[in-house]
């Protein structure tokens, strides 16, 4: 079942949806006060437990309707400054008169330093209230994805859990969720990014859990379906580089059948041309 912390629908969540409260106003705005943002997460709660209901009765659209409203009500999430702004920023700096150390100069231990913090995704310190917001916005998430199992759209799920894990990377139940729906997705990437998730459940449950005996199963069988899918898509890329070749040697005569690749014994392959 989707995540609830209150199983009671609340009565009020219609009007919210229609936007009738101050919370439809710019949550990106930094200026937006506390109070505000705490209105933002009863208005989304008020919305989660509208999805929650809906949920319990198997009305799937509908709970997935409410759970993105009330995923709307809150502010987004507050992504760390790219290298390209860090860049930006450094050549302002570099115009105002500090300039880079030449070749003929050894950088100091602080320009080491910053050039490392540029190429490290900083850490961002969340205050309480924003804290609160981004485990909504995982719980919101995740309840979206299980939506998306309840339809079978198994990309969505990824993709809703995906998001999820980005406010709360050690989330077990969007792990879980992602997990199941790439091994259902099938493909070489995706049983791969199974297989992670997979083994960071391993991590994260109690070692008294009683999924772990099935998630050591699941990652026993997976290698030589993770092998089959790369040989799969392998020959289906491979036949499709033929089919192009064949259509370009065309022109001339020939075909990819013209040429045959040898081993040369020294870890390559040498390229034999045959009428």
């Amino acid at each position: 079942m989707a995540d609830s912390e209150d199983s009671k629908p609340h009565t009020q969540a219609d009007e919210l949806a229609a936007g009738s409260t101050p919370a439809s106003r710019d949550l990106h705005d930094e200026s937006l006060s506390e109070d505000a943002i705490r209105k933002c997460l009863s208005d989304a709660d008020a919305l989660k437990q509208e999805g929650n209901e809906h949920f319990r009765r198997k009305q799937w659209d509908q709970a997935l309707a409410s759970y993105r409203a009330a995923l709307g009500r809150l502010p987004k999430r507050r992504d760390p400054p790219s290298i390209k702004d860090k860049g930006k920023s450094r050549a302002a700096k570099d115009e105002e008169g500090e300039t880079p150390a030449t070749d003929s100069e050894e950088p100091s231990s602080s320009d080491v330093a910053a050039s490392q913090e540029e190429h490290d995704e900083p850490a961002i310190v969340l205050t309480g209230v924003e804290l609160e917001c981004a485990k909504a916005r995982a719980v919101l998430n995740a309840n979206i994805g299980a939506c998306f199992v309840k339809l079978g759209e198994h990309k969505e799920v990824v993709s809703a859990c995906t998001e999820a894990l980005r406010d709360d990377p050690d989330y077990i139940k969007a792990l879980q969720r992602r997990a199941v729906a790439n091994e259902a997705i099938d493909s070489w990437s995706s049983l791969s990014s199974a297989q992670e998730d997979y083994k960071r459940l391993l991590e994260l449950l109690p070692s008294r859990s009683p999924e772990l005996v099935s998630i050591r199963r699941t990652l026993a069988a997976l290698p030589p379906r993770i092998e089959a899918a790369q040989k799969r898509e392998t020959a289906e890329m491979l036949d499709k580089l033929k089919g192009l070749g064949n259509q370009i040697l065309g022109n001339f005569g020939l075909s990819t059948d013209n040429f045959q690749f040898v081993p040369n014994g020294q870890g390559g392959y040498s390229m034999n041309f045959v009428r």
